[in-house]
């Protein structure tokens, strides 16, 4: 099992934002839902878009590329709950979020 990796403070990903990181040499996309974090692969299954640069919609992301929604606390299709993306552990400590990649 993988280590848990520092991605960001907590300070520098706001409320209703995400962003992408690699973590462990894996392209994350890493959200901050009302001050709880999720992380989930970054690509979406559809083509491949960078899911940390879509529009947070509550606890839904938005792809960029073609408009396909996930729920990141599961990382499954809100559209076909078949599909979903990789889901990442995260935690919270002094200040930091962490990402454990496995």
């Amino acid at each position: 099992m993988s280590d848990f990796v520092r991605v960001v403070a907590a300070s520098e990903l706001q409320p209703g934002t995400c962003r992408e990181a690699m973590v462990a040499g894996k392209p994350v996309a890493l959200f901050n839902v009302g001050g709880s974090f999720h992380a989930l692969s970054n690509l979406c299954v559809h083509r491949g878009g960078p899911l940390g640069q879509g529009v947070l919609d509550g606890q839904v992301v938005v792809c960029p590329w073609h408009a396909w929604t996930y729920d990141v606390t599961t990382g499954v299709s809100t559209a076909n709950p078949s599909l979903k993306v990789a889901r990442y552990e995260t935690k919270l400590e002094n200040g930091d979020v962490f990402v454990r990649v496995d």
